[in-house]
């Protein structure tokens, strides 16, 4: 145990008595994330420092990542909030009194380290481990959507153009510029077990097959995957098929009718198993904030989808999680 700084005492004795919000969701993460796994996968990629100033300790960067993610902060952004905010040095292991945060440098060395090694996705595979021990992961059925994430429409750049691996797509009568994340969602859980990231225009459809982990028995689309079966690539897979219908078809169906009635008790049912592939998505854009690509290019903001939808499982998944930490420790 080390001894506490009086900075530390201070914030102790002055803080309110209930913990702040960042300060619960921090206590559960830490006991979420499954740490010793996550070093595993990046210590043979990390530096040893046999030469020069030592390298900060690998769990201390994880944790800052884990910051970065979860709050949506720049590389400069981490520094200054780590320096700012008790919680987060209290999370990552920082005392003011002897070590600064890690500069921005160091933060933005080691996201590279784990996007050249594609640490991020082995990260995303770590976590869902420990949630398929727990038997999380059904692995009964999926279901796959996709998301647009808005980029820079801006030109107003040095090179005088938006980013080339970017595209725009119309959804109803409105148009967007980004990329999009596809997700696989275990049907039974909700939790996230296939990350891809794409241009925006890319149809929805085309990366059906990548979605699913061959083991499901049953797929279940919106209407924008009409006719995946039929796919070259998907039509020998032996599962059942529930794409919804789409909203024009199923409005011509007379309602007074029996075949209308039972059609749309029938698309009722798929859109309430559907309805959990978008609580993932809630949890990245309304709780991490993630509505905007941080980065250029698809391949850095994929790798940081990997660490989003990751994160996002734990917190699915917390519930769960936590009542079968506290029946093991009694």
């Amino acid at each position: 145990m080390k001894q506490i700084s009086f900075s530390q005492v201070e914030f102790e004795r002055k803080k309110r008595l209930p913990l702040t919000k960042r300060e619960v969701f921090l206590a559960e993460l830490e006991q979420l994330i499954p740490w010793s796994s996550l070093l595993a996968v990046v210590l043979p990629h990390y530096p040893k420092g046999t030469r020069g100033r030592p390298p900060i300790g690998l769990e201390r960067m994880l944790r800052v990542y884990c910051v970065q993610v979860c709050y949506n902060l720049s590389d400069e952004g981490v520094e200054d909030a780590i320096t700012d905010s008790q919680a987060l040095r209290a999370f990552v292991g920082i005392d003011l009194s002897r070590g600064a945060a890690p500069d921005t440098t160091t933060v933005l060395q080691f996201r590279h380290l784990l996007e050249k090694h594609g640490l991020t996705k082995k990260l995303f595979e770590a976590i869902n481990g420990k949630l398929s021990a727990a038997g999380l992961m059904m692995r009964e059925g999926t279901i796959a959507d996709a998301t647009i994430i808005a980029a820079p429409p801006s030109v107003k750049n040095e090179a005088k153009a938006r980013d080339p691996e970017m595209h725009q797509t119309r959804k109803g009568n409105q148009w967007y510029f980004g990329m999009k994340a596809h997700i696989g969602v275990d049907a039974e859980s909700g939790l996230v077990h296939n990350v891809i990231g794409t241009a925006a225009n890319e149809a929805d459809i085309t990366q059906t097959g990548h979605l699913l982990h061959g083991q499901e028995k049953d797929v279940f689309l919106d209407a924008g995957y009409t006719g995946a079966e039929k796919r070259d690539e998907l039509k020998d897979l032996d599962v059942n098929w529930g794409i919804a219908m789409k909203r024009g078809k199923l409005k011509a169906v007379p309602k007074d009718s029996l075949v209308g009635q039972l059609l749309r008790q029938l698309e009722s049912l798929k859109a309430s198993i559907r309805s959990k592939v978008e609580h993932p998505f809630h949890v990245v854009k309304n709780l991490f904030h993630y509505r905007k690509v941080r980065y250029k290019g698809l391949a850095k903001n994929t790798a940081h989808l990997h660490k989003l939808f990751a994160l996002a499982n734990l917190v699915i998944a917390k519930r769960w999680l936590l009542a079968l930490d506290a029946r093991g420790a009694s």
